[in-house]
């Protein structure tokens, strides 16, 4: 069962290192900071109620069962963290969030405190590790303790499922998805694991053994229940963020005939060295360039080529606009062998304004880049920088 709660623990920890991923700019988001401690949170309670954990702090502490508090007192954490990330999640007045979060706080810190208070007042001298709930159901104070924390961690999942089911009727798209996935989570959280635990709990006191519920079935369900809250914390915020680096990701690689072409005569900034340069930002520092090579290959566009293109194309039965852009890559393509050559630029150069620079973002310069991948090398490929001097000087980068 350690090995289960362990990759749970791992598994939300990862998502929290995810979110948190830049903390100078995340951490004074109460919202994004609420999330990450929420999910750690969970992960923590996952490591800590794992029976190696458990052992390892009963053999540090010199005192049987240390763990089960320990554990419990960071359940009513976590419980506590899901009702304040809701209070930020839903918004408004910020006095009247710092109020609901205070609340929540002034009723489950003297939880935790109680919890710690009963458990030393009972008396539970064997170590259980996975049936502690069980052992010790008709044990005074240890019953009064498992009863509470197993209440308190109710009130919260029933109190975040009635929340997120009347959210989840007022918004649409991404929120309510992760608001669905957080009721099923609860759903599960509820039936799979407090319920099975209150079921054992309540057979013991009636002289019954439904043990294998506590120790079998409610780990996994709990488990499940925590990564299902994560997804719905996280995919609302994550998302839209992975899905505009894969974006930037794809176009990045599409524009690579673009740049292979004209990146010889950029003199724009290369970007700060690092090892590591998420897909946007590396799009935004190639598209960057390629504008700057662009304005220095601007000497060497000829009209002509541009028009016999143009007509070429517009012959061949393609749509305006395509032939547009069939005819803008075939006069850079002329114009960077020209400058690769060291040519002379043109005595007229073109007025010609191109498509890509005419629009906003990468995708004029995407379509560029495609029709010049399409356009043969009729000359030598540029490996230097090309000055108004001629002269070539670096290499591009």
């Amino acid at each position: 069962m350690s090995l289960v709660v362990y990759l749970a623990g791992a598994v939300l920890l990862l998502s929290a290192a995810v979110l948190f991923r830049r903390p100078r700019s995340a951490a004074p988001n109460p919202l994004t900071a609420s999330t990450c401690v929420t999910i750690t949170l969970g992960a923590i309670v996952f490591v800590c109620s794992a029976p190696v954990t458990l052992a390892a702090v009963n053999d540090l502490t010199g005192i049987p069962n240390f763990g089960a508090p320990l554990t419990y007192g960071m359940l009513s954490a976590y419980s506590c963290s899901v009702l304040i990330l809701l209070a930020y999640w839903r918004g408004g007045p910020p006095e009247r969030v710092r109020r609901q979060v205070l609340r929540r706080i002034a009723v489950y810190a003297p939880l935790i405190v109680t919890l710690i208070v009963l458990f030393t007042l009972a008396d539970a001298p064997t170590e259980r590790l996975t049936d502690l709930d069980t052992y010790y159901a008709n044990t005074p104070y240890m019953r009064e303790m498992i009863v509470l924390y197993l209440l308190g961690h109710t009130a919260a999942i029933v109190a975040m499922a009635v929340v997120c089911l009347k959210w989840a009727r007022e918004v649409t798209g991404l929120l309510r998805t992760g608001l669905l996935l957080m009721i099923v989570g609860a759903l599960l959280d509820l039936l799979g694991f407090q319920l099975t635990k209150y079921t054992a709990v309540v057979a013991r006191w009636t002289g019954h053994d439904l043990d294998f519920l506590s120790t079998n079935v409610a780990p996994p369900m709990a488990a499940l229940a925590a990564l299902l809250f994560s997804a719905g914390y996280v995919l609302p915020r994550l998302l839209p963020a992975a899905v505009a680096h894969g974006r930037g990701l794809r176009d990045h690689r599409r524009l690579r005939p673009l740049w292979t072409r004209v990146g010889f005569v950029s003199v724009a900034p290369k970007p700060p060295v690092s090892w590591w340069r998420l897909p946007e930002e590396r799009l935004h520092w190639r598209e960057v360039a390629i504008h700057d090579a662009l304005l220095a290959l601007a000497p060497y566009f000829d009209d002509r080529v541009r028009s016999r293109a143009l007509a070429a194309a517009l012959g061949e039965g393609r749509t305006a606009h395509e032939a547009r852009v069939a005819a803008e890559a075939a006069m850079l393509a002329e114009a960077a062998r020209r400058a690769a050559a060291l040519e002379a630029p043109c005595t007229t150069p073109s007025t010609h304004r191109l498509h890509a620079t005419e629009v906003s973002g990468t995708a004029g310069l995407v379509e560029l880049a495609q029709a010049l991948a399409r356009t043969p090398v009729t000359g030598p490929v540029g490996e230097g920088t090309v000055k108004p001097s001629m002269a070539a000087e670096s290499p591009p980068s």
